[in-house]
C-alpha cells in the first residue's frame, strides 16, 4: 500500500525537483552570467566593469581604447589643474625639454604658407655637417611630399627625429636654384639647452638666463659660472622670467650653491606623502657672491621654489613681478603602452613655510587658466599695490615680511611698461604678422645679413633699415589697415620687436636676450641694486611707539600722498 502511494507521487516530486533546478539554475544565469549588475552594483571597479559591459553589450562596435584615452584626461581634470594624462605618443615630445637631447636632425623650423622652412641650423649638427642651410625649404621627405594643409609641427618632428644613426632624406629647395636638391642626413643626438644665455652686463655684473629645469641644467650652471668666473664677475643675475620649472632636483642644487650650510631650500608634503625637508650641504662655491633674481609671471613651479628659496633665506633680492604660482609636486607613472600620468602627490613649501601654489576648484579650471588675465585686468601687472594676497603672512630668517597663497611676490616690483601701447601693436603682434615680416625679411636679405657677426652690428645696420616702414607696408597688404599716429607712437616698440626677431633668426637666442636686455627696466633695476650694495637684503626696521600729538590743523592728505612667441620647433 505504501510502496503504490510512494510510486504515485514520484512523478509529482521529479516534476518539482526539476522546476526548483530551474529556478535555481535561472538564478545563478541571471545573476553570475547574463547579468552582470549585480556584479557592478557589488565591485569596487565599477569603471572598469563599465568598459567591460559597452565591450560586450554595446548595441555598436566600439573601440574601448579610445574611450579609455578619452576618459583618462577627464578624470585627471576634476582633480587639480596640473594632474595630467599624456598619451604614449606625446611623451617624446613631453620629455625632450627634460631629458637634456634628443635624437634628431638639428634645426629649428616654422611651418609657412604649407611649407616648413629651416629657420636656424644647429651648430655642430647633423643637419648643418649634412649640407642644410638656414632658409631652405625641405618639401619632400624620403622621396615623399612634404608640403600641404596637413603639415604640422608635430607631424613634422615625428618626421625628423628617429632613432641615433638612422638616415633621413630631404628634399631641399634653395632660394635661387631651379631643381630640388636631395640631401641625406644621419640622425644623431641633439642638445637642449636649458641655459639660453650667459655673458657680462658690466665690468662687474655676470647675467644667466635659464629658460627651464631639465636633467642637465645644474652642469650648465657650473659652465656658465666658470665661463663668468674667467671675466671676473663680482654680481650675479639669474633670469628665470618665462622659466615654467621642470625638475626640482635642478633648483635644489641650483640653490646649494648659493646657500651657508643647513639652511632649508624647500619641502614637500602630502596626504600619503611624509614631509621632505631639501637642506643646503655648505659645498656651494658661490654662498657670498651678491644676486638678484629676475621673476615675472611667467615663472612656475622650480622657478618659484629657487626664487622662494633665495628670498626666504634672505640670500638675495628678487625683481620683477609676482610668480605663477605652481606649487604641486607631480609624480610620473607610466603604463605598459607607453602612456603615463603626471599625478600630484604633494605641495611645496618655501623655507618661511608659504604654500607657494595659487587656489584653485577642483575640476573648475576655467578661472585657474585665467588668473593671468584676470591679473592684468586688475592692474597688477602696472602697480605694486594691485597685488591681492591670499594666504597668510610668513616671516623670512631676518624677519622680512612674505606672502603664501599663490607664487612669490618680489622684493622690487618692476612694472610692464604699456606706456607706448596701441591697438595697431596689439594687432601686429597677436596676428603674428611680425613674426612672418621677420622671418621674410631675413630669409630675402640672408646674404647680406650674414655680413654681421656680433650682434652689435647687426642692431647697427637694422637701425638704418627703416624697418617699421617696411613692416607697416608688409602688414597693409597682408590686411592690417595702416594707422600712421599708432605706429608712429609705437615706433619704438615696434622696431625693438621686429629687429629683435630678425637678430634671432640670424644669430642665437642668446644674441635676441642681449639685444632685449639693453633696455629692460628690470635690467636697469638690478644694475641699480648692485651699484647701491643692495642685493643682500636688510632687516625690517623696528617702528617706533607712536606717540600722540597735539591737533594742529587739517591734515593735508593730497599734499602727503601725491605721486609699463616663439614659434620654431627643433627637430
Amino acid at each position: 500500500m505504501n510502496e503504490k502511494k510512494s510510486n504515485r507521487f514520484m512523478p509529482l516530486l521529479m516534476a518539482i525537483s526539476v522546476v526548483i533546478g530551474i529556478l535555481i539554475g535561472t538564478f545563478y544565469a541571471n545573476h553570475f552570467s547574463g547579468n552582470r549588475l549585480s556584479i557592478i552594483n557589488s565591485s569596487s571597479n565599477k569603471l572598469n566593469n563599465l568598459l567591460r559591459l559597452i565591450d560586450d553589450q554595446y548595441v555598436d562596435t566600439v573601440n574601448v581604447n579610445d574611450l579609455v584615452e578619452k576618459a583618462m584626461p577627464q578624470i585627471l581634470a576634476e582633480l587639480d589643474p596640473h594632474s595630467v594624462y599624456i598619451a604614449a605618443k606625446d611623451m617624446q615630445i613631453a620629455n625632450d625639454d627634460l631629458k637634456g637631447s634628443f635624437s634628431g636632425i638639428g634645426i629649428e623650423f616654422t611651418i609657412r604658407q604649407d611649407t616648413l622652412h629651416v629657420q636656424q641650423v644647429i651648430s655642430n649638427g647633423p643637419a648643418e655637417k649634412a649640407g642644410v642651410l638656414a632658409g631652405d625649404m625641405i618639401v619632400l621627405v624620403d622621396d615623399k611630399p612634404f608640403t600641404g594643409k596637413t603639415l604640422t609641427n608635430e607631424e613634422a618632428m615625428h618626421k625628423l627625429k628617429g632613432p641615433k644613426d638612422t638616415k633621413v632624406k630631404l628634399g631641399i629647395k634653395r632660394r635661387g636654384d631651379k631643381k630640388i636638391r636631395d640631401i641625406v642626413v644621419t640622425r644623431g643626438d641633439i642638445p637642449t639647452k636649458s641655459i639660453t644665455a650667459t655673458y657680462m652686463l658690466d665690468n662687474k655684473t655676470g647675467y644667466i638666463r635659464i629658460k627651464n629645469f631639465g636633467e642637465n641644467t645644474y652642469p650648465e650652471l657650473l659652465i656658465a659660472l666658470a665661463k663668468l668666473s674667467q671675466q671676473g664677475f663680482e654680481n650675479l643675475t639669474i633670469d628665470l622670467r618665462g622659466n615654467t620649472g621642470g625638475y626640482l632636483e635642478s633648483a635644489v642644487q641650483i640653490a646649494n650653491e648659493f646657500l651657508p650650510k643647513g639652511n632649508l631650500i624647500v619641502y614637500t608634503q602630502g596626504r600619503k606623502f611624509a614631509r621632505q625637508d631639501y637642506r643646503s650641504d655648505g659645498r656651494g662655491s658661490y654662498q657670498q657672491i651678491p644676486l638678484v633674481i629676475l621673476i615675472d609671471e611667467g615663472s612656475a613651479s622650480a622657478s618659484e621654489i629657487l626664487a622662494g628659496a633665495i628670498q626666504d633665506n634672505d640670500r638675495g633680492t628678487i625683481i620683477g613681478r609676482r610668480s605663477f604660482g605652481k606649487g604641486l609636486v607631480l609624480k610620473p607613472m607610466a603604463f605598459n603602452d607607453g602612456s603615463m600620468i603626471r599625478l600630484t602627490i604633494a605641495r611645496y613649501y618655501s623655507p618661511s613655510g608659504r604654500c607657494i601654489q595659487k587656489p584653485y576648484v577642483s575640476g573648475d579650471n576655467k578661472d585657474y587658466e585665467e588668473d593671468l588675465l584676470t591679473r592684468y585686468q586688475h592692474g597688477e601687472f602696472f602697480s605694486q599695490d594691485s597685488i591681492k594676497h591670499t594666504g597668510p603672512a610668513y616671516k623670512t630668517r631676518i624677519g622680512r615680511e612674505v606672502f603664501g597663497g599663490g607664487g612669490i611676490t618680489p622684493d622690487i616690483f618692476v612694472a610692464e611698461d604699456t606706456t607706448d601701447v596701441t591697438s595697431y601693436y596689439k594687432q601686429a603682434s597677436m596676428s603674428g604678422l611680425i613674426l612672418q615680416f621677420a622671418f621674410d625679411y631675413t630669409d630675402e636679405n640672408r646674404q647680406k645679413l650674414n655680413e654681421f657677426k656680433t650682434e652689435k652690428d647687426l642692431e647697427k645696420y637694422l637701425l638704418k633699415q627703416n624697418t617699421v616702414e617696411k613692416f607697416a607696408n608688409y602688414a597693409e597688404k597682408k590686411g592690417l589697415k595702416r594707422r600712421n599716429l599708432m605706429i608712429q607712437r609705437s615706433h619704438k616698440l615696434l622696431e625693438r620687436y621686429i629687429n629683435s626677431r630678425i637678430i634671432y633668426n640670424m644669430m642665437s637666442e642668446q644674441a635676441w636676450v642681449e639685444y632685449l636686455n639693453e633696455d629692460d627696466p628690470a635690467i636697469k633695476e638690478t644694475l641699480n641694486v648692485f651699484n647701491t650694495n643692495s642685493a643682500f637684503p636688510a632687516p625690517p626696521v623696528k617702528s617706533e611707539p607712536v606717540k600722540k600729538a597735539a591737533y594742529v590743523g587739517p591734515f593735508d592728505y593730497h599734499g602727503t600722498h601725491s605721486k609699463t612667441s616663439y614659434t620654431a620647433r627643433l627637430t
